[in-house]
């Protein structure tokens, strides 16, 4: 087992989410972990059985309904829009629910991909909102009768009831912004399910087919066919292993699982080993030029900078064209040192300069290239945790200049 192959394994075990497989008869072909758990069944009770086993006998008829209209019109999509969804246990507990639905072909036969979230939580949330409601509700009217029965005490009772309240209020947008933000976090979830499906696929796809063709070619005299379907199989891992690596480097960030660690190094030693690594990735005729400027050595985090070059170049390479020159400048200053990299590729129109460090983002011009719209994402992050900034001046069909700023002076913690 390759370590590509061990990644999509391990997501697939450890993913939080319940993840269901089923096959051309609504039958379930596989199950993870997660949602092995959530039912409260094995895998072998399961596999083989229709996946209305999951859903409370209420719902079978509707339900039956909306499965042949999906497999009329397979697309991807979240479930449950508008309507509250529901399983079933095994001990025939009923549990709320979010399912969003993806699909492949595979010889014909559509297999369906539904990935499940226990919404338990939530719901608790929202009852305990309509809880808090009608205590609002209630001690307001509280107030009134004590307003009308103790007019000699209004102020002192005003007061009182004035800072339950608040507090109820305060209670109250906690609730909302802890909803709010379980959302936000669905509808991201709900983003990754479908990029990671589309961008997986590409490269899975190329890999099978060069690995099936690989088998067909067995003279010496087709050498250079073998050849050219092992570098097909290459790249795709190589894409494979950088959307693996977006998705991982995304979840420790948001974990809060990435700190600093400043050190001392040259700055002309420590670009010699990037650019090394970087030459598989180059293009036929591409060239990198490093132009220092100014006292080499510098105080920062080595490894958060590494990331933030090698991403930076990564687009570079990818956004350029054959035959030019990528050119990576660094100056150092009393309070920072910078690092521009200049690149003559496909450029950024104006109007998506101003969304590119948003996450899933991708340029209307880059649509058609690899990519998950995460690395400026990435970048800015890592750069927010050094203290810095980073600025980008770009035109279309003209090339990119992205300057990275990273204070020397300030102690980063």
């Amino acid at each position: 087992m390759n370590l590509d192959t061990a990644h999509l394994i391990s997501l697939f075990e450890h993913a939080t989410e319940g993840i269901i497989l089923t096959n051309g008869k609504g039958e379930i072909t596989i199950i993870n972990p997660a949602a092995e758990e959530m039912f409260m069944y094995n895998a072998s009770e399961v596999i083989g059985k229709p996946v209305n086993l999951l859903i409370p006998e209420r719902f079978h008829p509707h339900h039956s309904g909306y499965l042949n209209e999906f497999y009329r019109n397979p697309q991807n999509r979240v479930m449950g829009s508008g309507r509250s969804l529901y399983g079933v246990r095994s001990d025939g507990v009923e549990i709320p629910v979010e399912v969003s639905l993806s699909f492949y072909k595979k010889e014909n036969e559509l297999f369906v991909t539904a990935f499940i979230v226990d919404i338990t939580h939530r719901k608790n949330i929202e009852q305990n909102m309509l809880q808090q409601q009608a205590e609002l509700e209630r001690m307001t009217n509280d107030m009134r009768k004590l307003n009308t029965q103790l007019e000699a005490k209004v102020e002192e009772r005003t007061l009182i009831l004035k800072e339950a309240l608040q507090k109820l209020e305060q209670s109250q947008k906690e609730l909302h912004d802890a909803l709010d933000k379980e959302i936000q976090l669905s509808e991201i979830k709900s983003r990754f399910v479908s990029i990671a499906s589309h961008e997986f696929r590409t490269p899975l796809s190329t890999v099978l087919s060069s690995a099936s063709l690989l088998s067909k070619y067995t003279t010496t005299e087709e050498q250079s066919k073998r050849e050219r379907h092992v570098e097909k199989i290459k790249n795709a891992v190589r894409n494979l292993n950088d959307i693996l690596d977006d998705f991982l480097s995304l979840g420790k960030l948001e974990e809060g699982k990435v700190e600093t660690h400043p050190v001392e190094f040259n700055i002309e030693e420590f670009m010699e080993e990037v650019l090394e690594e970087m030459k598989p990735l180059e293009k036929a005729g591409q060239q990198m030029v490093f132009t220092p400027e100014g006292n080499p050595v510098i105080i920062s985090d080595k490894r958060l900078l590494k990331n933030i070059i090698i991403n930076l170049l990564a687009n570079a390479i990818k956004f350029s064209d054959e035959n030019t020159t990528i050119t990576i400048h660094y100056k150092i200053y009393p309070s920072h040192f910078e690092i521009s990299i200049t690149d003559k590729g496909i450029g950024i129109c104006e109007e998506d300069q101003k969304q590119l460090f948003s996450s899933f983002f991708r340029g209307r011009n880059a649509v058609n290239i690899q990519g998950t719209g995460l690395g400026l994402h990435i970048i800015k992050r890592y750069a927010d945790l050094l203290k810095g900034n980073i600025k980008i001046k770009s035109a279309l069909g003209k090339g990119t200049t992205v300057t990275v700023s990273i204070p020397v002076t300030e102690q980063i913690q």
